[in-house]
């Protein structure tokens, strides 16, 4: 398993938690969002997914990732 802290903008509320801490979830991927600090932490399995997939299924539910 691998980790990493991406930080993220135009996230301001519970939706923006709900949105992407669900759209990894329904891939099998362990994230948590940090309002304050801006960013997500994810736990995935890099043989299953890339870093850019991570990315990609933040910035799917119309986030960017910095």
């Amino acid at each position: 398993m691998e980790q990493v802290t991406l930080k993220v903008e135009g996230m301001s509320c519970m939706h923006c938690v709900n949105s992407i801490e669900g759209a990894l979830k329904e891939q099998g991927i362990s994230g948590s969002v940090d309002l304050k600090a801006g960013t997500v932490s994810v736990n995935y399995d890099a043989g299953k997914f890339s870093l850019e997939d991570i990315k990609e299924l933040i910035e799917e539910q119309g986030y960017t990732v910095a």
